[in-house]
This record gives structure tokens, sequence and C-alpha cells, in this order.
């Protein structure tokens, strides 16, 4: 009894722990997007209540010419490794970026193009 008295006692008259800082949430960098630096794994949403977990808003462009960035789909993601080489992530969790696909052109970041030539998959801006 007299113990558990001293340890209470004790307990009771130590410093408090420091509180720890609180942990960042994972943001991205401050600035324009690149859309030049975009490859790897990518993973499209289309539910628009989960923008905030989106890089960024993009729209698929049916014509070619009108496009930002001539995308090529890779089968592996080892191969993605340059700008306008995706490789299609299975989820979200697993992607290198989550981009938004949006219906409307105004409201993108950028517009993407899928090719069927990998040689010609790269960044039109200049």
């Amino acid at each position: 009894m007299f113990f558990s008295l001293l340890l209470t006692a004790l307990l009771a008259t130590a410093p408090a722990p420091a509180a720890e800082a609180p942990v960042a949430k994972a943001t991205h960098a401050a600035g324009p997007l690149e859309p030049c630096k975009i490859f790897g794994s990518v993973y499209l949403e289309t539910d628009p209540a989960r923008r905030s977990y989106c890089y960024g808003t993009v729209y698929v462009e049916p014509e070619e010419a009108f496009a930002d960035v001539l995308v090529f789909k890779e089968n592996n993601k080892l191969f993605a490794d340059k700008a306008g080489l995706w490789a299609d992530a299975p989820a979200r969790d697993f992607a290198d970026y989550v981009l938004l696909v949006v219906k409307d052109r105004s409201r993108a970041d950028f517009s993407i193009h899928y090719t069927t030539v990998r040689s010609f998959a790269g960044c039109k801006q200049n």
C-alpha cells in the first residue's frame, strides 16, 4: 500500500511529457502544376468528391492537336520512365499520381490524348 502511494505521488509530481508536434498532411509543392513531369503509375479518378486527394485535374482530349501531353499506356510501371509514359495503377493507393478527370476542358489543369505509338508520347508544351 505504501509503495503504490509513493508511486502515485511520484507520477503526480513528475513533469508532463512535451507535446508532440502535429504531423503535417502530405501536400504538394506550391506553384503551378507541371504536366511534363508526370510519369510512372497514374490513377485517373472520376469522382469529383475526391478532388482534394488528387494531384491535379485533367481533360481527355479527343483530338491530338489540342492536347498538352500525348500519353502512351505502358503495361509495366518500370517502362513508364519519361513524360507521357503512364502505367495504369490498380488503385489510388498504388499510384505515383492521382488525377481527376473532368468533362469540361476549362476546369482542367491540362489536357491529354492517348496515342498508340510509344515514340509520339511526351509533352507538347514549350
